[in-house]
Parts: structure tokens; C-alpha cells; sequence
């Protein structure tokens, strides 16, 4: 706890540096938008988002360093703390508002707004930056010796180690353009499909394949070995056991949700239409039960965190010292009451006054865990989906009770549970950012204001970036299936209407629990049972790259660090290129030109060109060549040498 009497951050606190500047903040608004959007398509195609903190460090020392030839270590760092602001809210509003789409397409009601997206997302952004300030000093200085933040202290290190800036940011960017092309080939010009599929008629049920996209072998890379491997083993359950199983028993069986025998559905929809009626159930209950269970496991540290938190709430005189300067309490309590004020009274919000009471009680709840937990054990394992579970459940049940049911009662439980996640999410981001900050001797005030600045700029642009998506592709669908959404959408219409196909959820639930008895990490495991095996098996592969580097024995432990690093950037860039691509494809999708669009048009081009294309077992062998030659890039950039700037 007093450790950090004796720390010295990297820049003291009596040397003022540019920091809070005209171009850290277009800088980190341009990030935000980018990073933003890559990650709700990212999101939105395999359920999870991706820290962007390092990667807008890097390309903010390569910019700053390199092209404006200016140099502030705190310039830098305020980049990052806005531009890292966009995945948070990317994240907590693709895990939640599509829902509202599937249910307006499934309804023939309109859509959400922009505006109501836009509000929605900033509230809930600028609610988790509020709540976490005045846990600031208890959180990161007083227990800066005990919460390690791993990726706050990760992107510190980046930070200082400032004169490879240049080289590291170009890795990046090579990632993205490589993946810019890669993406625009397959899903653009349709060179080759972007997924790979093979049926196994001597075992049926069962199927095989893979997305051949660079996004899911970046992802692997990044989330390593362990986590691919629990991912692809969920999906080896699905694939191989339960859906062979399926067909093999109930051949002639009527099975809801489903309107005809389980042979028929095989005959005509092959493996997918067994995935798509039955498997999605199992898995989602087995994600909605390991998202309980991982709360449940942290309700001892959730409590202890909430009460030492509310000691420290608020401590500490105000400060003259510039690395001990916060927002000022008032400004926060006032903020606090008026966002919880406009929830209630804003006419596009479908909140009402116990809704936007909910918010407050559960928001400064699960705003104190986030931030403590990040602390612990990284944002990677944050709990964000549990406890977006737990509040959905709650918040459903307690609209219910009180004459809340139907549409709006659904509709209400999905923008409180929005709001929630991106509390949730937004918490965490702040409290790695401050972190780095604290590591760097930022001025924490400055940073907070960058975080708001942050959550406005991508809270106007998911809109934007969620209807565009839906324009193009459609929430639900191959190129979209919005995994996380449906979950949450299917929880609240089963607690609301109790039109869920119960067996299946129940079955996946207890595949949850047999799971964490054995001592396997439930969520990754029950995420890849949910998505089908397509997206597991590159993330797979990205996996197992690290997993090479991590084992060569010709290679020493520096050496070891700096191919890690090379590839954590490289993959950094093929999910920004892929995802940055993917939103220019759904621009071009929505372009009309007579009955057709200028997708269909440039994506007709080759096929009609060359004939032998539009054959399927071609495009499979060309996409899985393809992917070949974008894994090899990745284990190349690895062991790139990087010069010193």
C-alpha cells in the first residue's frame, strides 16, 4: 500500500511537457473513430474486441516522432488514453445494441437511432470515466505496488521505450495494408471465399473449415495458445461430438426450434442448419452460465474491492502538484446526477425512472469491480459479459415485476444492460490509461478529460458504424452473426416470454459447469461451442505461431520478447486492416447502381472474368493457400529486425 511513497515516475512532477495539445487530441479522435469501428466489426464477426492502447501508442510515436518530428513521451500518452476510448465503447455497444435491430427487422418497427445510439453510448461511457475517478487514488496510487494493470504498465513500457517508436509503428501499418489488400481481394473482389467449408458425409452432422481472414489469425496470435486452443476445443465439442449425436438419434425427430425432422434439416441446410438450430442454444447457455460462474468465482474480490474502494472514495485534498490532479469532485457528483437525469427525462432513451435508477446502482457497482479487476488480472479477463448478464437478468425480471413486459419492457432491458457494459468496459480502459499515466507522470485531470473526449468522438461514430453494418450484411447473418447481441437478446426474451428451446440452454449450462469442475476456463471454451468452428480454427492457428516462438530453444529470452512484440503489432494491424476494410465494403454494399449495388458489381468482376472461380472446391484450395502465405507474413514480421530510431 505505501509502496509508492518511493516511486518516481518517468517524467516528474515538476517538468511540464506538451501534453494535453492540439494534435494528441485530433490524433486521438482519429484513433478512437478507426479502432472504434475495426473493433465493433470485429466484434460483431467472432464476439470479442481487442486492447488498442499499444497499437495507438505506437502509431502516435510513429506519426508524432517521424512525420511532425515533434517529441512528448505525455503527448503520446494522451493519444492512447483517447484513442483506446473506442474500443471500450465499440465493445460494450456491439455486445448489446444490435439486439434492438434483430428485434426491429423481427418486429417491422424502426430501428434505434443514431441519436439514441449516440446518447446511449455516451452516457454509459461518460458514467464509467465518473464513477472511476474518485477510486483513482485508492486504486492506482495507493495500491501502486499491489494492482499490477497489466496493460497499463504493458503500454508504459511502449512508451518509454520511445526511440523505437518509428520501426514498431511501421510494423503495424504494414500489418494493416497487408490485410487492407488480403480483405479487399476476397470479400471484395471475390478472388476466393472467405470461408473455407467441407462437409463429412461419412459422419454426419460433423463439418469442417475455417474463415481465411486476417482479422481471426491476428486475434489468435494476440490472445495466445491457451485461449485458442479452449476456443477450437468448444468448437471440436459442437462440431464433432454434439451434432453428430444430434443427427445419429433423432433422425425423424421434430425438434423445436426447428419445423421439420432432423434428417430433412441435414438434407437441406448440411451441418450448418444442425449448428444454427440447436448448437447456438447449447452454447448459449453454456456462455450465459460461465458468465455467472466467473462472478460468482470473483464475488469474494468483488466484495472486498467494492468496500476498500468506498474508503477510498473521494479521499485526498485537492492537489498543486501536476501528477496529483484529478477532476474536481463536484464537477463528477454533478455529471453523475445529471446524466442519471437525462437517462430518465432524454425522449430517446426508452429508460424510465427505475430503469435510470438501476443504471446508477448497478453502473457505480460494477464500475468499482471493473476497475479493481483490470487491476488483478488484465482487461482481457474482465468479466464485462457476466456481468452484462447479470444485470440483463435483474434489470428483466425487475421490469416485469413492476408491469414493464412486451416490446418496450425488452427494448428497456437492452439499453440498460447497454449502458451497463460500456460502464463496465469504459472503467476498466480508464483505469489501465490512468495506469500508464501514473507509470509515464501524466497529469491525471488532462487524461480524464481525454477519456470524455475519447467516449463523445467514437459514441457519434458507432452509430454510424452499427447502422452502416446493419445496412450492408444484417445483424444475425454470415458475414455479421453478432454473437454477443444474440445472446443478450435471447436471455431477456426468455426471462420476458419464456420462448426459449430450455433443454438446449440447460444442457449447455451444465457442459459449463463440467467444464470449470474440471479447471478449463469456462467463457473461452463456451464462446468457441457458441461460434461455429470456422472462426476457432484460424484463431487457432495464430495461436499456434505464438506458440512456436514461445518454444524455440535457439532463441534467448530478449530475443524471445521482441519477436512476441513484433508479432502482438503486426497482429494489431491485421485487425485494424481487416475491419477498416470490411466498413468500406458495407459503404460500397449500400451503394445503388440500377438493381444491383457496387459491391455485387466489383464482386461479380473476376468470377465472370474467370469462370473456374465460382467453383467451390478452387476457391477452397485458393483461400487456404491464401491464408497460408498470411501466416507465414506474420511469423516474417516477428522475427523483423527493427533499427533504432
Amino acid at each position: 500500500m505505501n509502496e509508492n511513497k518511493d516511486f518516481k515516475p518517468f517524467v516528474p512532477a515538476n517538468k511540464t511537457l506538451p501534453e494535453f495539445t492540439t494534435t494528441s487530441i485530433i490524433l486521438g479522435i482519429i484513433l478512437a473513430i478507426v479502432f472504434g469501428g475495426a473493433n465493433a466489426y470485429l466484434g460483431l464477426r467472432v464476439g470479442m474486441t481487442v486492447s488498442a492502447s499499444i497499437p495507438a501508442a505506437v502509431i502516435s510515436m510513429g506519426i508524432i516522432r517521424k512525420i511532425l518530428r515533434k517529441d512528448s513521451i505525455l503527448e503520446n500518452n494522451m493519444v492512447q488514453t483517447i484513442g483506446s476510448a473506442g474500443e471500450s465503447v465499440a465493445a460494450g455497444a456491439i455486445f448489446t445494441l444490435p439486439a434492438l435491430f434483430l428485434w426491429a427487422s423481427e418486429w417491422g418497427t424502426s430501428a434505434p437511432s443514431l441519436i439514441e445510439i449516440a446518447v446511449i453510448a455516451f452516457i454509459g461511457g461518460a458514467l464509467g470515466i465518473l464513477f472511476m475517478v474518485p477510486l483513482r487514488k485508492a486504486l492506482i496510487v495507493q495500491e501502486h505496488g499491489t494492482l499490477p494493470y497489466p496493460e497499463g504498465k504493458a503500454c508504459a513500457e511502449v512508451l518509454m521505450a520511445g526511440e523505437e517508436g518509428g520501426d514498431k509503428a511501421s510494423t503495424v501499418f504494414a500489418g494493416l495494408g497487408i490485410a487492407a489488400a488480403y480483405k479487399f481481394i476476397t470479400d471484395g473482389l471475390k478472388l476466393f471465399p472467405s470461408e473455407v467449408h467441407y462437409e463429412i458425409p461419412a459422419y454426419k452432422g460433423s463439418g469442417v473449415g475455417m474463415d481465411v481472414l486476417p482479422a481471426l489469425l491476428g486475434v489468435g496470435y494476440i490472445c495466445g495458445p491457451k485461449i485458442s486452443s479452449y476456443l477450437f476445443c468448444g468448437g471440436i465439442l459442437g462440431w464433432f461430438v454434439l451434432m453428430p449425436l444430434i443427427v445419429l438419434f433423432g433422425p425423424n425427430i421434430v425438434l423445436f426450434p426447428a419445423d421439420v425432422t432432423i434428417s430433412e434439416l441435414y438434407a437441406t441446410g448440411g451441418s450448418f442448419a444442425i449448428w444454427s438450430n440447436y448448437i447456438k442454444y447449447i452454447g448459449a447457455g453454456a456462455v450465459a452460465c460461465g458468465g455467472v460462474l466467473s462472478l460468482i468465482k470473483s464475488l469474494p474480490l468483488i466484495v472486498k474491492t467494492f468496500r476498500e474502494a468506498l474508503k477510498g472514495f473521494g479521499k485526498g485534498v485537492a492537489s498543486d502538484e501536476r501528477t496529483n490532479q484529478d477532476l474536481n469532485i463536484k464537477v463528477i457528483l454533478g455529471g453523475i446526477v445529471i446524466l442519471a437525469l437525462a437517462i430518465w427525462i432524454v425522449p430517446v432513451i426508452p429508460i424510465n425512472l427505475f430503469g435510470a435508477f438501476l443504471i446508477v446502482i448497478f453502473g457505480f457497482f460494477f464500475a468499482t469491480v471493473s476497475s479493481r479487476m483490470v487491476g488483478l488480472v488484465g482487461s482481457s479477463n474482465n468479466p464485462v459479459s457476466g456481468m452484462t448478464i447479470a444485470t440483463l437478468l435483474v434489470a428483466t425480471i425487475a421490469l416485469k415485476a413492476t408491469g414493464s413486459t412486451g416490446q418496450g419492457g425488452m427494448i428497456a432491458a437492452i439499453a440498460i444492460g447497454g449502458v451497463i457494459c460500456i460502464v463496465a468496459a469504459i472503467a476498466g480502459d480508464t483505469s489501465q490509461d490512468l495506469k500508464t499515466g501514473y507509470i509515464l507522470g501524466a497529469t491525471p485531470k488532462k487524461q480524464q478529460i481525454g477519456e470524455i473526449i475519447g467516449v463523445l468522438a467514437s459514441s457519434l461514430a458507432i452509430g454510424g458504424v452499427l447502422y452502416l453494418l446493419h445496412i450492408a450484411w444484417g445483424y444475425g447473418s454470415t458475414e455479421l452473426p453478432a454473437p454477443q447481441a444474440t445472446l443478450m437478446k435471447m436471455i431477456v426474451e426468455g426471462v420476458m416470454g419464456g420462448n426459449l428451446p430450455w433443454t438446449l440452454v440447460g444442457i449447455g449450462a451444465f457442459i459449463a459447469i463440467v467444464v470449470e469442475i474440471l479447471g478449463i476456463p469456462v467463457l473461452p471454451f463456451a464462446i468457441g461451442l457458441y461460434l461455429p468452428i470456422h472462426l476457432s480454427t484460424p484463431m487457432m492457428v495464430g495461436g499456434i505461431v505464438k506458440w512456436i516462438i514461445e518454444k524455440r530453444k535457439n532463441l534467448n529470452e530478449k530475443q524471445k520478447k521482441d519477436a512476441d512484440s513484433n508479432g502482438i503489432l503486426y497482429s494489431s494491424g491485421l485487425i485494424a486492416g481487416e475491419g477498416l476494410v470490411g466498413i468500406f465494403l458495407a459503404i460500397l454494399a449500400i451503394i445503388p447502381v440500377g438493381e444491383s449495388n457496387v459491391s455485387e458489381i466489383v464482386g461479380g468482376f473476376l468470377p465472370g472474368l474467370i469462370p473456374a472461380l465460382s467453383n467451390a472446391n478452387v476457391g477452397n484450395i485458393i483461400g487456404l493457400a491464401a491464408f497460408a502465405l498470411l501466416t507465414l507474413s506474420l511469423w516474417q514480421f516477428c522475427f523483423r529486425k527493427t533499427k533504432k530510431a
